[in-house]
């Protein structure tokens, strides 16, 4: 045995040892070495091994007998033993006083193993060289998760990209396993194949499997993220799952794969990791190994840059669209504007936004309304080109920025964009919408040379778009500019003007009878004197509180002021029917509305049928649940409705027998035009025969001739009011009026 031969030769040397040997520490310190795990090697001034435990044995294979006299090189150094590091070690054993290194060394089966070794010099009496002592630890284990995981946990401490961690655990792989050439694939949402890292793949390669699908016959990744299991192949050139791809692979030398899924906690396939050899074969214990090691690791950090993505866009994206949302829209936009400016080339910023979007989400639910966004995000998406810019502003407002683009190329596009909006969708309901947009464009350089400023004018320009008509596109001018700060003044001395009582309600009365004769009512219209604009038109001011969100306030004032000039007339015996206030669409879409009229006339103390509601054909028009609810509440309060400038619409007469209403006004635009025009003697004469047939009120606006208030009495026009009779007069002048005129109430 080597143990004894051993203590044989120590015998010779030293002699026997009295007592027992038992005793004897050197024979205890060999039986010791002998029973260790760790490799224990002899050698003589040559370095040749003289000694071996059988721990050697047992790690490498070899026995005593069969290295006795050869260098530990020469019996275990393999294909990819790094022999520099061996000769450093012998070099440093006769200078320095010993040497270490972590060396991939072999069995004698040709197993590689990663050993430590520790090599310590023996010298004889004279202080001459004469040997040395070595020890050899099996490190295959703890240099794979020293390595690995070590290292890639630290560099994803470090916040390195994904690819560049997948590079890192290849590189290491192949330093532990030479033999091997590592790749890690990615698979997409899509299931496509992405190269994250291939270090000693060949570039062309890589590339060339970009995007490729995964399935039951993609090579030996492709195949094993589908099946989600492990896949071997020995030999590329004759397996059947590598016949449309070998070609691209064995030129380079690789000839046999083995791939291995990686996968998320949830068991999902995340990509694939794959050992490619040079020679037929298929893994060994030791691949395996760090294929263990290695999945878990890769794993964790693709969980990891998916977290981060996930993070990433929810913060720069749109959750419902998946656009880039306000904050990455304005950093992508000034980056295309800065590039713009350095090519001296034009840029197009459009701003959309869609008609009437409200009315899908109170008909239909805020799921529809979603469903209806994100199908127009996806239509303007695809009808940009692939360098633009397309994302969610807020709401229902989209932006788009689009880079080397002339005004006539915006103005195509615009009206491209406009188009794919414009095609029906079908929601998750099955109800079929309509959609609309209004498109606002701004350009650069003339419209401003940053993206606030081209947000800003492209926005005036889609405004101007819905003032139009809607459902078109408008290119900003300093017109717009003017205006929108003419705007802007206007709204505050608005606002200060309802903050300090600086509106008054004049009355216009409404006759009828012989030669107007009869008082039927009166109707109020708000009028502003402002101190320094002078008069400012309701025409100017009520858009204005509609678009500013003043209009609730100005409603409750005018409804407020109307009813308490109504009580004060009452109470002094002032012969007023009733008086008439209009109300704006906004009102009705206030479920307020309802509760304000009926407190206002409990607190003035007047009937139900003191007060009229005037509403326009919008109004009638709009058929969500909250604005019939309103109307409905307001009718039951026993006030007269009256729908006013009738006949200017479209679609009202489909509406119209549902309405609840007490009366019709035709508008003035037909009346003005009686004289000579049939068109309006024709329909005038329409819609006094719809209000007779339907026992509604006819009022007639706007007249101005005799001649008007002939035509429309012969025709039985039950009412009239215009400038032939009064102006719209504030209170006490309505009075004198009606003092001099010796008009009396109606009965």
């Amino acid at each position: 045995m080597q143990t004894s031969s051993l203590l044989a030769a120590v015998d010779r040397e030293v002699g026997p040892v009295d007592g027992d040997h038992n005793e004897d520490p050197l024979r205890q310190l060999l039986q010791v070495v002998n029973q260790s795990d760790n490799a224990f090697i002899v050698g003589g001034p040559d370095t040749c091994i003289t000694y071996a435990n059988a721990g050697f044995t047992s790690m490498f294979g070899h026995t005593l007998e069969e290295v006795l006299g050869r260098t530990v090189s020469a019996c275990l150094a393999g294909p990819h033993t790094d022999m520099q590091a061996v000769e450093r070690i012998k070099h440093q054993l006769r200078q320095s006083g010993g040497g270490r290194a972590d060396i991939l060394l072999y069995t004698k089966t040709g197993r590689p193993l990663w050993v430590s070794v520790v090599a310590n010099p023996l010298f004889d009496a004279g202080g001459q060289f004469s040997g040395m002592v070595g020890v050899l630890t099996d490190i295959t284990q703890t240099k794979m998760h020293e390595v690995l995981q070590y290292k890639l946990l630290h560099a994803m401490a470090e916040e390195l990209p994904l690819t560049q961690l997948m590079d890192l655990v290849c590189r290491e792989v192949e330093h532990i396993a030479p033999e091997v050439v590592a790749s890690i694939l990615a698979v997409d949402v899509q299931g496509q194949l992405q190269p994250l890292a291939g270090p000693s793949l060949p570039s062309g390669f890589s590339k060339a499997i970009a995007g490729l699908p995964i399935g039951p016959d993609v090579g030996s990744c492709g195949t094993a993220a589908w099946r989600g299991e492990p896949v071997t192949v020995t030999d590329i050139a004759t397996d059947p799952l590598w016949t449309p791809f070998k070609d691209l692979i064995l030129p380079h030398g690789l000839v046999a794969c083995w791939s291995s899924p990686i996968k998320a906690h949830d068991g999902r396939v995340l990509g694939t990791f794959a050992f490619y050899y040079r020679t037929l074969r298929g893994p060994d214990a030791l691949h395996q190994r760090l294929i263990d090691v290695s999945l878990h690791l890769c794993a964790l950090a693709m969980e990891r840059e998916e977290s981060r993505a996930h993070i990433h866009h929810l913060a720069f994206y749109d959750a419902l669209t998946s656009l880039p949302n306000r904050k990455m829209l304005r950093t992508k936009a000034e980056r295309a504007v800065v590039e713009s400016q350095r090519a001296q080339a034009p840029l197009a910023l459009l701003f959309v936004n869609i008609d009437r979007f409200k009315y899908v989400n109170e008909e239909q639910g805020h799921g529809a309304g979603d469903a209806l966004l994100s199908e127009i995000a996806n239509r303007l998406s695809q009808e940009v080109r692939g360098r633009d810019l397309v994302g969610r502003q807020a709401g229902d407002e989209f932006v788009a920025v689009l880079s080397e683009c002339s005004t006539e190329q915006a103005a195509v596009a615009a009206e491209r964009l406009l188009a794919a909006i414009a095609a029906p969708v079908t929601l998750p309901s099955g109800a079929t919408v309509h959609p609309n947009a209004s498109v606002g464009v701004a350009m650069f350089p003339e419209d401003g040379q940053d993206f606030d400023t081209l947000l800003r004018q492209a926005d005036l320009a889609m405004h101007q778009a819905k003032h139009d008509g809607r459902g078109c596109l408008r290119f900003f001018n300093d017109a717009m500019n003017r205006r929108t700060l003419e705007r802007l003044l206007l709204e505050a001395a608005l606002r200060e003007a309802l903050r300090l009582g600086q509106l008054r309600l004049h009355y216009q009365p409404q006759v009828s009878g012989p030669a107007g004769s009869v008082l039927y009512g009166v109707e109020a219209l708000a009028r502003w004197e402002h101190p320094q604009l002078g008069a400012v038109s309701p025409a100017q001011f009520i858009p204005l509180a509609e678009e500013c969100g003043l209009i609730d306030e100005l409603t409750r004032w005018a409804l407020g002021e109307a009813c308490r000039q109504m009580a004060d007339w009452r109470a002094r015996g002032v012969a007023v029917p009733r008086v008439a206030v209009n109300v704006s669409a906004r009102n009705f879409q206030n479920s307020s509305l309802p509760g304000l009229v009926a407190e206002l006339l409990r607190q003035h103390g007047l009937h139900p049928q003191d007060l009229t509601l005037e509403m326009t054909e919008s109004v009638a028009m709009d058929t969500t649940k909250c604005v019939s609810a309103t109307i409905d509440a307001v009718q039951s309060l026993g006030v007269y409705l009256s729908l006013d400038d009738f006949g200017t619409g479209y679609s009202s007469l489909g509406y119209l027998h549902r309405l609840p209403i007490h009366e019709l006004k035709l508008d003035k635009s037909f009346v003005q035009d009686l004289a000579d025009n049939a068109a309006a003697q024709a329909l005038t004469n329409t819609v006094l025969r719809i209000g007779d047939g339907l026992d509604l009120t006819v009022v007639a606006e706007g007249v101005e001739t005799k001649m008007q208030a002939d035509f429309l009495t012969a025709r039985g026009c039950p009412v009239l009011q215009g400038y032939l009779y009064a102006r719209p007069l504030p209170a006490d002048g309505l009075e004198q009026w009606l003092a001099s005129r010796h008009v009396h109430r109606e009965a």
